[in-house]
Parts: structure tokens; sequence; C-alpha cells
């Protein structure tokens, strides 16, 4: 009898978590899509015409915090949005682990579905840290590369804080853990809660959900600590072939600005500091983060006719 509770339960709970995402879902200028790909049944947004532009979330994120930039990205792009493998309504096959050589080829499968053409890959923060490290692999299946606030580039350590309410809230996911952890990935809260509108309570009230979720729990651990901890090889980043472009917030306090700009150098990356920003420019500054992704179509179809 309390085999079937504990199952009552998690269904009950996922019926919940399914219905908070469609009323937010129904509020945004995106389409969600259903994909298999390498063992993960996973959600995609998509939106727009043009040429296609990926966007990789954070850890215990999900597709939906790019909203700020959709509507104008979308004009001018075939946006590909998914979430992460394990993370927000994608889900793993079967409940196996997971490891960083599957989300590399979840990624390849990905690229291969859903765009006809070379994109312009984008990852924030740990989905930064993913789409370099695919970069290397397959410098021929992208056009652009895009770290905002990146993970990868040296060892994950976050300012105190930071790191310490992010550990509480990890531990113990409540809306007063949740509030004061998000005190510390804006600069200025209150205006971006302003500038998204009435979606931002469903938001908050989604990612409190997902961080609850123990599979979730589980791919963000897993993930993290396999792709995002450890800096990338040197190595390994110069085999990224592509033009490369690091967008990051001055006053971020997950990932120090100076080792993002001697990372940028030693590659040869172009570097775009965003002011009045911390971890999250595509929340916080959403108009810069699309003026700079915007001039890179044009640098890329320049490239293009002189190839």
């Amino acid at each position: 009898m309390r085999s079937n509770g504990r199952r009552d339960a998690t269904a009950d709970h996922r019926q919940e978590s399914d219905a908070r995402r469609e009323h937010l879902l129904a509020r945004l200028p995106l389409k969600e899509r259903i994909r298999e790909l390498n063992g993960v049944s996973t959600a995609v947004l998509e939106a727009g015409e043009g040429p296609p532009l990926v966007l990789l979330h954070g850890a215990g994120e999900f597709a939906a915090v790019w909203l700020n930039v959709v509507p104008e990205l979308s004009r001018t792009h075939r946006l590909i949005i998914p979430d992460l493998p394990g993370q927000g309504a994608s889900q793993i096959i079967g409940g196996r682990p997971y490891d960083a050589d599957d989300v590399l080829r979840w990624l390849t499968e990905l690229i291969g579905d859903a765009c006809p053409s070379r994109p312009i890959v984008a990852g924030h923060l740990l989905g930064g840290a993913i789409a370099a490290r695919w970069a290397s692999r397959h410098p021929d299946r992208l056009d652009h590369l895009v770290l905002v606030d990146t993970l990868g580039l040296s060892w994950y350590r976050p300012a105190p804080s930071f790191a310490l309410p992010m550990a509480v809230f990890l531990a113990r996911p409540t809306p007063a853990t949740r509030h004061r952890l998000f005190r510390q990935c804006f600069l200025d809260r209150d205006q971006v809660r302003q500038e998204t509108g009435t979606v931002w309570a469903m938001l908050m009230d989604y990612a409190l959900d997902r961080a609850r979720t123990p599979s979730v729990q589980a791919a963000i651990r897993r993930q993290t600590a396999q792709l995002g901890v450890r800096p990338i090889p040197h190595e390994e980043l110069e085999l990224i072939a592509v033009p490369t472009t690091v967008i990051h917030g001055r006053h971020d306090l997950q990932v120090r600005l100076d080792t993002v700009e001697r990372a940028a150098a030693r590659h040869g990356w172009t570097v775009h500091v965003i002011e009045d920003c911390r971890d999250d420019p595509a929340a916080e500054q959403p108009a810069r983060l699309v003026e700079i992704i915007e001039q890179l179509t044009g640098s890329t179809e320049s490239e293009g006719a002189e190839r």
C-alpha cells in the first residue's frame, strides 16, 4: 500500500508539473515539440524563421528562461531552445545515468534533427560548457559559438555570497531559499521581474517545482560535476575552429570576469562585457544580448559570401 501511495504521489506531482508548464508556455510566443534524441524525450521550444540559433540554458534552468530575448531573435532566426537532458521537461528514458558523452551525443542529434544548416550555438553557464565541449569535437557543424557567462573556462568557484544561498536552495528548495538565491543572480531582481511581466511568477513556480524533483536534482548534479566544475583543457579549446564570442555580465558572482578574459585572449575570442548585469544577460540585459547576436549574423553572412 505504501508503494502504491508513492506511485500515486509521483503521478500527482507530474500532473501538477505538466499543468504549471502548460500554463507558462501558453503565455509565450513559442511552440513546443518533443524530439526523441539519444535516449531523451526532449522538450524543445521553437520559434521564428531564418538561420538556426540553438540556445542552451544553465544548470537547474529550462528553455523558457530565454523568453526575454525570444521576440527579437525570432524575427531573424529559427530558434531551437531545448530543455537539457533530465532537466525541465526533458526526460531521460529509463532513468539511466547520463554521462558527459551522452549529453554531447544528445546535442549532436538535436542539431542534426532540428537545424537545416549550420547553426549559431549559444550556451549559458552549464549550457556554455556543453556548447564549448561540443564545438571542439564538431568544428564543422556550427557557424559560430557564443559563450554567455560560461562555465568550463576555469574551476567552478563561485563567490561565497552566491555559493552559500545556492547550496541552501539545492538542499532545501523553498520560496524563501529561492528568493535568497535569485537575489544573487541579478543585479536588480525587481527590474527583471517587472520587465518579464506576468509570467515571472509562473517561471518562479516552475523553477521551484523542478528543484524539488529528484530526477532533475540528479541530472543537475551529474552534468554540473562532469561538464561544468572542471576547466576544459586548453588543448581541447584549441580545437574550436569557428568564430567564438564571449558575453559576460560585469558583476557575475559565479564566474570571474578576469578568468574569462584570460581564456578569450589565449584563444583569440571576442569578448563583450555587459554592464549592469550579473550572470544572466538574457534576463537582465536582453536588448544588449540581442544586439550582439544580431551582429554575429551579419559577420557570419559576410564570411560565407567571402568563402
